[in-house]
């Protein structure tokens, strides 16, 4: 029988005890967060760096947790999809192409110049400033009101940004991965810029044709609703991810593709709490990931670049958006603020970098370096002076 082999028990053993400290801890340290007064997820981040194996070492197996944290980022985007109507995101593509393109270039062109500065070789200072180009899906749309995603043009701005960031971050992943093959697969690249509207088209044709209908028909049933949503969201998913783009993306166009039926609001309030579950898996893999050994050699680098990007996005969006009025430059304000962070895809191009030999390790833990840095001074920022879901004072507050 399955599980019950002679190495299934320490298996089973070692994933329970790993949950048990996380969650455990993170409710430790989530409540000391809470009396201090500081963003929740700083205290998972630093759970994981407590307990992986750069700190006391009592969650080894980093990589298992890594890959299951994963899923709480396509819950986040299925549930991000569900709050988007389509035609407003066409709108919001029109309106901020161009902003994303430029913007991406001025933060590439700035880490570059950065890690020169210091030291790091042509090659790792491209790919250090390639990976501050983008900014975290899970941390500006946690922190961004539901009510603000759906009453205030900030809203579809950010994740109309988030999502072209995205796209660009698939392209030059799959740019790494054709130079260790001796070159850049072009039709590959084709393909992929091509499957985004044939995932679109298919999911559209079977959510008026098939999910549409069965949920009508069996709405009635709760746990069949929940399974169906999982269901749906993971299939698109992964039909996505065989087509050459993200899982995430394609969980994206599974939550919009249902996003004007009325149904879609009841799938967003069952589906948060697991969608919470794997995000706190996230933020502890973070943190266990990283080498504290290294931090005395990039600290001084990775200081400055994080504070660079943290200063520099909030001016460009204002700068890039300041044609349309006043109020278009506060927004850029607010928008540079919450996207003022790096991205869990600087994480992932680090990591293939360097799992490639095109970057040492100091160039690669200086990204990962800066990016967390990033994740926490940003939380900061939005926690304390933006209305946001988890804001510590009452007037910021906005679920």
């Amino acid at each position: 029988m399955a599980g019950c082999g002679p190495g299934a028990p320490k298996l089973n053993d070692a994933v329970f005890h790993s949950f048990f400290l996380i969650f455990c801890g993170a409710a430790v340290l989530a409540t000391v967060a809470l009396y201090g007064r500081q963003p929740l997820l700083v205290a998972y981040i630093a759970l994981g760096a407590l307990l992986g194996p750069s700190g006391f070492g009592l969650t080894p197996d980093v990589a298992l947790i890594t890959d299951i944290s994963h899923i709480g980022i396509i819950f986040l985007l299925f549930l991000l999809g569900l709050d988007m109507q389509p035609a407003a995101l066409a709108r919001v593509f029109r309106q901020i192409t161009h902003v994303a393109v430029i913007s991406s270039l001025i933060f590439a062109a700035a880490g570059y110049c950065i890690a020169r500065t210091f030291g790091f070789t042509p090659i790792e200072a491209l790919i250090v400033g390639a990976a501050m180009m983008f900014s975290s899906t899970i941390i500006g749309i946690k922190l961004l009101p539901t009510t603000v995603l759906h009453h205030r043009p900030i809203g579809e701005l950010m994740v109309g940004m988030l999502l072209l960031q995205d796209f660009l971050a698939i392209i030059l992943l799959l740019v790494l991965g054709g130079i260790d093959t001796g070159g850049i697969d072009t039709g590959r690249i084709a393909r992929t810029l091509l499957s985004l509207p044939l995932v679109a088209a298919c999911s559209a044709l079977a959510v008026r044709f098939v999910i549409l209908k069965l949920f009508a028909r069996y709405d009635r049933m709760g746990e069949y609703m929940f399974l169906l949503a999982i269901g749906w969201c993971l299939g698109v998913a992964e039909l996505s991810h065989q087509l050459g783009l993200s899982r995430e993306i394609g969980a994206f166009i599974a939550g919009i593709s249902i996003a004007t039926s009325p149904i879609s609001q009841h799938i967003a309030l069952s589906l948060k709490p697991l969608r919470d579950f794997f995000l706190v898996l996230f933020f502890f893999t973070i943190g266990a990931r990283f080498d504290l050994g290294l931090l005395h050699e990039i600290a001084v680098p990775a200081l400055v670049l994080g504070v660079g990007m943290l200063l520099l996005k909030p001016v460009t969006f204002r700068f890039l958006l300041r044609g349309r009025g006043e109020r278009a430059r506060n927004m850029g304000w607010d928008l540079g603020c919450r996207l003022g962070q790096s991205s869990e895809f600087s994480l992932l191009v680090a990591y293939l970098a360097a799992g490639l030999g095109l970057i040492g390790n100091a160039a690669s833990h200086l990204i990962q370096a800066a990016t967390i840095l990033t994740f926490l001074i940003s939380s900061y920022i939005v926690v304390l002076n933006f209305p946001n879901p988890i804001a510590i004072h009452d007037r910021l507050r906005r679920d």
